[in-house]
């Protein structure tokens, strides 16, 4: 029987995942094991490298192979995944505009919130509650 397909992006949010569980550097080969034996050791390197070319982790030569770490963690790369996809449409106010109005109350709120906090830097998300607070809208 065939394996069910990976959703795009699934198997790279994995591969960062377990770098960030690994409390430092480590090789392509560790990710390889920590992630089960069905990757082939090749699939592995091709999903560090184009994590790489991301900017969401970053390499060290040891030897002949290298030491991964990320820089980033998996919200970032979803990020970067969204803006990609967004920057590939050519009407992007519609796009936002067909985004927002399907967002349950609850992501709602936190984008709302979001962008309020947003003003001339970057944003602060210390004080935004979680989509699934429950908190209650103005």
């Amino acid at each position: 029987m065939a394996r069910a397909r990976r959703r795009q992006g699934e198997l790279e949010g994995q591969v960062l995942g377990a770098l960030r569980e690994a409390g430092g550097p480590v090789t392509a080969a560790w990710v390889q094991e920590r992630l089960g034996g069905d990757l082939a050791y090749t699939t592995v390197v091709t999903i560090l490298t184009r994590l790489l070319a991301k900017d969401v982790v970053a390499r060290e030569r040891q030897g002949r192979s290298f030491l991964w770490t990320p820089t980033a963690d998996v919200a970032r790369l979803a990020a970067l995944r969204m803006r990609r996809l967004l920057d590939g449409e050519r009407d992007r106010e519609a796009v936002l505009a067909s985004f927002v109005t399907a967002l349950p109350p609850g992501d709602e709120r936190v984008l709302r919130a979001l962008l309020d906090a947003a003003g001339p830097g970057p944003v602060n998300t210390r004080n935004i509650p979680p989509a699934d607070s429950g908190g209650t809208e103005d």
